[in-house]
C-alpha cells in the first residue's frame, strides 16, 4: 500500500540539492553547448535537412541522456522519410504492475528546434553567443525550450536517486515545434502502442507568471499564420507619374486589413474568431491577478521618449490587471510579423513599389478552430479587391488551441505542495498565449490524463525575441517539482486498483 503514496518518500530538500548542483555542474554547460547550434525550425529553415544542425542537437541531447545511465530507461531516435527527427526514451516503472501493458504512464515533452535571431540584442550578447549571468542564462532556444529534455531527465535521476517508487515515464522530444508541431503527429500515432496508457502529460514549454511559485498553465491560445500579398503592378514605377492614378498597395492593404481587424481598438471583426471564457477561468484570471498586479502588463519593455521634458511612456491596450490576462489569453489577436516588397529605408527612392506583402499571426482563443478560421481569412481578404488588386492569403500553418482538463485532487494537491516544497508558495494557474501544438492532440488522444504544462519563460525572459534568457534558479525549483509530482502520482494501474478497493471494502 505505501506505493498509493509516493510522494512521502521523496526527501524534497534533497532532491533540490540534487537537481541544483546537476544543473550547475552539468546541464548549464550542455545548453551553452545547445544555444550556440543555430537549429532553427524547419519553417525558417527549408534546407534543414541539409544543414544537419536539427540532427545534431538532436543527437547531442540523446548521447548526454545515454550518458546518465539512468536505471531501466531505454532511448532512440526515431526518423521517417522527409521528416524531422524525434528522441523517443522510455524509463520502466517501479511502482507494482507499472510496466503491465494498460498500467498508466507520465508522457514528458520538450523541443529542440528554435526560432530565427531576430534583431535588437543587447550588444555583449548574441543568439548563438551564449552568456550566463546573473543566474540567467542569455541566448536564444535555451528557454524555449532546449531545458527540457535535460531537466526531465533531472527529474527522474532525483527519483532514482531516493529509490522513490515511480510509475512508467516515456518522453518525445521533437524538432519542428517551432514550425507548428508539422512532423509531430505522425510520431505520435506510431508510437502509439508504446506511449502506453498515459495518465500525466509534463510538458515543460510554457510559461510562468513571476518567478516566486510553480506556475500551471490552463489554457494556450491557438495560431493560424499566413502571407497576405496586394499586387497592383508587375513593375515599379516613379511615384511623381503614376501616384495619384495607381492606388498605393500599401493603402489596399489597409483597406483588406480593416476587414479583418478594428485598427482602432484591435479587435477582431469576424464573430467566429470569438468565444466565451469558461467561468473557472474568470476566477482564475482574478487570483491571479491579485497576485501579479500591474506586472501583468508592466513586465514589457515599452518604448519612452522626452515630450518637453518629460518622459512618456508607450500605454497597454489596458491597465486593468484582469482584462491584460483575458486579452493574452482568451481574445483572438493580429500582428503583422514581417513585411516584404520594402526596400530599406536607404535605398528607399521615389518609386511607387509593386505589391506589398504581410506575414500575418493570428493568436485565436483556445476553443476556437483554428483550420476553419484559415479557410474563413482566404475569401474575407480575397473577395472583391479595392481596384480589383491582386489580392492572395496563403495559409502556412494552424494549430487549435487547448483548454485544461479538470484537475484530479491528487494532482491539485501535489502541485500546491511542491509548490509550497521549493517556491514555498502556492501553485499559481494562468493561460498563455502561446501555441503547443501537442497539448491538442494529446488531450483528444488522452482525454483522462493530467496535463502539468509549466516553463521558465517568465517575465522578461523574451523567447522568440532578442535578449532571450533562461531563469536557471526557476529552473533548478521547476526541476525538482517535476520530480516530486511524479512520486506524487497513485498507483492507479487497473489490476491493483481493484485488489485496493477490495482491501478498503474488508476493512470498512
Amino acid at each position: 500500500m505505501n506505493a498509493r503514496m509516493p510522494s512521502s518518500a521523496l526527501n524534497t530538500a534533497q532532491a533540490l540539492e540534487q537537481v541544483s548542483q546537476k544543473w550547475d555542474n552539468d546541464i548549464v554547460g550542455q545548453l551553452k553547448d545547445y544555444i550556440a547550434i543555430p537549429a532553427k525550425s524547419p519553417m525558417f529553415a527549408p534546407d534543414w535537412e541539409q544543414q544537419g544542425l536539427l540532427d545534431t542537437v538532436l543527437r547531442n541531447a540523446a548521447s548526454w541522456v545515454q550518458a546518465q545511465q539512468v536505471p531501466g530507461l531505454k532511448l532512440e531516435i526515431v526518423r521517417m522519410p522527409g521528416r524531422t527527427p524525434v528522441l523517443f526514451f522510455e524509463v520502466e516503472g517501479t511502482q507494482p504492475g507499472a510496466n503491465a501493458a494498460d498500467a498508466n504512464t507520465v508522457l514528458m515533452y520538450g523541443h529542440l528546434d528554435k526560432q530565427p535571431e531576430f534583431e535588437g540584442w543587447r550588444s555583449d550578447l548574441g543568439p548563438w553567443t551564449p552568456k550566463y549571468e546573473d543566474g540567467k542564462l542569455y541566448g536564444r532556444g535555451g528557454a524555449d525550450d532546449g531545458y527540457a529534455v535535460y531537466a526531465s531527465v533531472a527529474a527522474v535521476q532525483a527519483l532514482k536517486s531516493q529509490n522513490v517508487l515511480h510509475p512508467r515515464i516515456v518522453g518525445i522530444i521533437e524538432t519542428a515545434e517551432e514550425s507548428g508541431s508539422r512532423d509531430l503527429l505522425p510520431y505520435v500515432d506510431a508510437l502509439r502502442p508504446r506511449l502506453g496508457n498515459v495518465d500525466l502529460v509534463i510538458c515543460l514549454d510554457s510559461g510562468a507568471g513571476n518567478y516566486d511559485q510553480l506556475w500551471l498553465t490552463t489554457s494556450l491560445r491557438g495560431m493560424a499564420s499566413g502571407t497576405l500579398k496586394v499586387e497592383i503592378l508587375t513593375e515599379g514605377i516613379h511615384s511623381g507619374d503614376a501616384s495619384g492614378v495607381v492606388p498605393s498597395s500599401f493603402r489596399i492593404m489597409r483597406q483588406v486589413l480593416d476587414r479583418l481587424e478594428d485598427s482602432a481598438t484591435g479587435r477582431m471583426l469576424p464573430a467566429s474568431f470569438h468565444c466565451e471564457v469558461p467561468a473557472e477561468r474568470l476566477a482564475q484570471a482574478r487570483a491571479t491577478a491579485a497576485i501579479l498586479g500591474e506586472e501583468t502588463y508592466r513586465r514589457f519593455p515599452w518604448a519612452h521618449h522626452d515630450c518637453g521634458g518629460s518622459t512618456l511612456v508607450a500605454l497597454p491596450t489596458t491597465t486593468d490587471p484582469v482584462q491584460a490576462l483575458l486579452k493574452r489569453t482568451w481574445e483572438p489577436t493580429l500582428s503583422v510579423t514581417g513585411a516584404e516588397g520594402f526596400p530599406t529605408l536607404q535605398n528607399a527612392g521615389n518609386v511607387l513599389r509593386p505589391y506589398t506583402a504581410f506575414k500575418l499571426s493570428l493568436r485565436l482563443p483556445p476553443l476556437v478552430d483554428a483550420a476553419t478560421c484559415v479557410q474563413e481569412m482566404k475569401a474575407l481578404l480575397e473577395d472583391n479587391a479595392p481596384y480589383q488588386a491582386k489580392v492572395t492569403w496563403e495559409g502556412m500553418s494552424s494549430s487549435s488551441g487547448w483548454n485544461a482538463p479538470d484537475m484530479t485532487p491528487w494532482f491539485e494537491n501535489a502541485l500546491n505542495q511542491a509548490s509550497r516544497a521549493h517556491f514555498g508558495a502556492d501553485c499559481g494557474y494562468i493561460g498563455q498565449g502561446g501555441t503547443i501544438p501537442l497539448m491538442n492532440m494529446l488531450s483528444q488522444g488522452f482525454p483522462k490524463a493530467q496535463m502539468m504544462v509549466c516553463g521558465v519563460l517568465g517575465p522578461k525572459s523574451n523567447a522568440h525575441g532578442p535578449n532571450e534568457f533562461l531563469h536557471v534558479p526557476y529552473a533548478k525549483k521547476l526541476t525538482a517539482a517535476v520530480a516530486q509530482v511524479i512520486a506524487a502520482m497513485p498507483v492507479t494501474h487497473p489490476a491493483q486498483a481493484t485488489i485496493e478497493a477490495g482491501m478498503d471494502s474488508a476493512s470498512a
